[in-house]
């Protein structure tokens, strides 16, 4: 009877120190008091892609010349000893010829996107009659493509523009510009639409054609 008292009781106090050791772990072992870390979202693993450049439309290769840098050939007839001869000059600028007076007041040239193209010099004659006096005998815009526009209509001298030289911009003001990017994009769109189709088109196989029935 102690025997099996003896027994039972150090059986107590064996898990009675089980119990402490285990304890006495779960205390010791450090908390951490740091909230827990979210996972990253995926937009913020994702690296941000590049912008695309911006396109740049293409540059005018020219502008406009100045009045005061254009040069104008006008042509001058004396139609009473069928002398003529060119006068080169720019606006401002005045030629005299014997009792002629020649005067240019400026030149242009139509725009390359304009339907008609035509070539005009504002021009003023200046004859000296015979009492010594000058007069003018014209003053306006003359064209070399189409004089009966306007003429100088004097008995002796005969006047018309010959050439302009000036230089314009390549487009006009209402010209949409179109990028390089633009145009090599359609161009490749354009190629895709237009090829052929390569996957081979199946042909529905013949049917078989019925024979008559021979009776016997």
């Amino acid at each position: 009877m102690n025997r099996w008292m003896i027994a039972g009781g150090a059986a107590v106090l064996l898990a009675i120190g089980g119990a402490a050791v285990a304890l006495q772990n779960d205390t010791t072992a450090p908390v951490s008091t740091d909230a827990p870390k979210a996972a990253p979202s995926p937009a913020a693993t994702r690296k941000a892609a590049p912008a695309p450049a911006a396109s740049e439309a293409p540059p005018v290769t020219a502008k406009e010349t100045p009045m005061n840098q254009r040069v104008a050939v006008l042509g001058l007839l004396n139609k009473r000893n069928g002398v003529s001869r060119d006068l080169t000059m720019k606006p401002g600028q005045a030629v005299r010829v014997g009792d002629v007076i020649v005067r240019l007041r400026a030149c242009e040239t139509t725009a390359p996107w304009e339907a008609q193209q035509l070539t005009g010099a504002f021009v003023q004659v200046d004859v000296q009659g015979f009492d010594k006096k000058w007069r003018r005998v014209f003053s306006g815009w003359l064209y070399k493509e189409s004089p009966s526009l306007n003429v100088v209509e004097h008995p002796i001298y005969d006047v018309w523009p010959k050439s302009c030289t000036m230089t314009r911009p390549e487009i006009g003001p209402d010209t949409v510009r179109v990028s390089s990017a633009s145009i090599s994009s359609g161009t490749a769109a354009a190629k895709r639409s237009s090829a052929p189709n390569s996957a081979p088109v199946p042909t529905p196989a013949p049917s078989p054609s019925a024979s008559p029935s021979n009776p016997t």
